[in-house]
Parts: C-alpha cells; sequence; structure tokens
C-alpha cells in the first residue's frame, strides 16, 4: 500500500510535468472508485490549469482556479504521466488529459483509490479536516504526543496509526521507527515517557526523510512510463523480517499480532 513516503515521491514525480498545464478533457473508464467519481468533476475540472500539486497525509491535492482534485492511491493505485494517445490497461481507470497531448493517468487495480473535487479549502474536506499534523512539520514536538496519549491503553503501534493523532504513518514506517526508537510496538502509549516521546519523533522524521530520499534516488520513468510502479524499497530494519538476525543485537526479531496488522520488534533492543 502506498504510504506517507511513496506518495510524497509520486507528488514529487508528478510536478514538473503538471503544474501549469491546461487540462483538455477528463476520461473516466471506470467511476466506481473507492467512492464513484462525481459529476461535478467531470462538468467543472476541462478547462482548469493546474496550480500546485500538494500532498496530505497519504492525498493528494491538484489545485485550479475553480476547486481541487483529491486523489488517493489506495491499496494499490499508482500515478505516471504519459502520452494521451496511449493504450490504456483494464486498471487505468482515470485520464486527466493535457493541451499539451499527455495524461496524468490513474491506474488501480483493486479501486481502493479515489478521485474527489471540492470548490472548498480542501483542507476542510471531510475526508481531511480531521487529520491530525503531519509528522514532518518542523514545530511538531514530542511533548504534543506525550499529551494526546495520556492515559492511553492502546499499543504505541495502532496509536501511530490513528490518523487523527497524527497524519500518514503506516504500518511499515511505524514498525520502522519504533525500533529506531528502542520501543516495542505492543507499550501502552500512555506509558511512554516525554523523553521517549522525543526519541520517538526524531525516529518517525527521520525514517520517513530516509524514505522519501530512498523515493527520489530510485524515482524512474513517472513520464512516458510502462505504468508500474516507480515506489522503491528501503531497506528495512525489522519489518518483514520475523526470524531474521536483528540488524543491531543479532537477536532473532519477532512478530505480533496488534489488533489486524503485524508488528516485528527485536526482544532486546525494544522495551
Amino acid at each position: 500500500m502506498p504510504e506517507l513516503p511513496e506518495v510524497e515521491t509520486t507528488r514529487r514525480g508528478i510536478e514538473p510535468y503538471v503544474v501549469g498545464q491546461k487540462i483538455a478533457r477528463l476520461v473516466v473508464r471506470n467511476p466506481h472508485l473507492r467512492w464513484r467519481v462525481p459529476h461535478t468533476i467531470m462538468r467543472e475540472l476541462p478547462g482548469q490549469t493546474i496550480q500546485s500539486v500538494t500532498r496530505r497525509a497519504k492525498y493528494l491535492l491538484l489545485a485550479t482556479s475553480a476547486g481541487t482534485a483529491i486523489l488517493h492511491l489506495g491499496m494499490s493505485g499508482s500515478l505516471r504521466v504519459v502520452n494521451a494517445n496511449q493504450t490504456a490497461s483494464p486498471h487505468d481507470h482515470v485520464d486527466i488529459a493535457f493541451d499539451n497531448g499527455d495524461c496524468l493517468r490513474l491506474r488501480d487495480p483493486r479501486r481502493f483509490g479515489a478521485l474527489l473535487w471540492t470548490r472548498a479549502d480542501p483542507l476542510l474536506h471531510k475526508l481531511l479536516k480531521n487529520l491530525g499534523p503531519e509528522p514532518l512539520m518542523p514545530d511538531l514536538v514530542g511533548a504534543y504526543l506525550y499529551q494526546k496519549t495520556r492515559g492511553r491503553k492502546r499499543a504505541i503501534r495502532d496509536t501511530l496509526l490513528d490518523s487523527r493523532l497524527i497524519a500518514g504513518i503506516g504500518n511499515i514506517y511505524a514498525n520502522e521507527a519504533l525500533f529506531s526508537a528502542g520501543i516495542r510496538p505492543a507499550r501502552p502509549a500512555g506509558k511512554i515517557s516525554l523523553a521517549q516521546y522525543d526519541r520517538l519523533l526524531l525516529a518517525i522524521r527521520q525514517t520517513l526523510e530516509r524514505a522519501i530520499q530512498a523515493g527520489g534516488t530510485t524515482l524512474r520513468d513517472f513520464y512516458a512510463s510502462d505504468g508500474k510502479p516507480g515506489y522503491f524499497q528501503l531497506s528495512l530494519q525489522v519489518y518483514g523480517r520475523e526470524g531474521e538476525p536483528c540488524l543491531g543485537c543479532q537477536t532473532p526479531v519477532r512478530a505480533k499480532s496488534l489488533g489486524q496488522r503485524t508488528a516485528f520488534y527485536c526482544p532486546k533492543c525494544q522495551m
């Protein structure tokens, strides 16, 4: 599933090719994504010029003077800039075609993604208005997480996945950051000290930034691509490494079911 670094990598990849481009037409081959593609976007987006491409959590925002297109990649979606005449595959559900002959193509085999439209401030949209702060915000401090989690018995890994508390941290990067911070995924969030939250927030930022940089160095074929995801495989420390030696102490990495997702940790390095 595309997580925050993959979505940010996508944003950076498509931005040079779509900002400033006038939209000639919107081609919707299958409107039945996670939510039906609204009729308003089909009427109002053509003729507009994309002014900016920004990100909020795992959502991409394509701003125009008439409104903002809100894109989500779901479980398996990807975006590519291709020639508008390039034959679409069965999973290429939407094209935003430009005057210059290119198009921004949404491929989504599982159809859990979304293309929505708002004339209002997109940050007030029902899907975005209750999101917590961005983990990469420079003014976000560990005290915020500490204060928000007092008295909480929920596991810290699951707490980090709550987008109302902090936006955009998925399971992979939550596990990786907790390993870097030396905190076990199952520890109750309310039992973690302020100093530990300072360390955890730093680990979250470093993990996400490392992933984004890895994405930037392996970014390929966002333009005229074969449509395959250009995401990267970060060198993971614990996630998916059950039974393998910990990179820090050689103790076998363990896995534990938390909620509906698996957590990975080192029983020696994480307390």
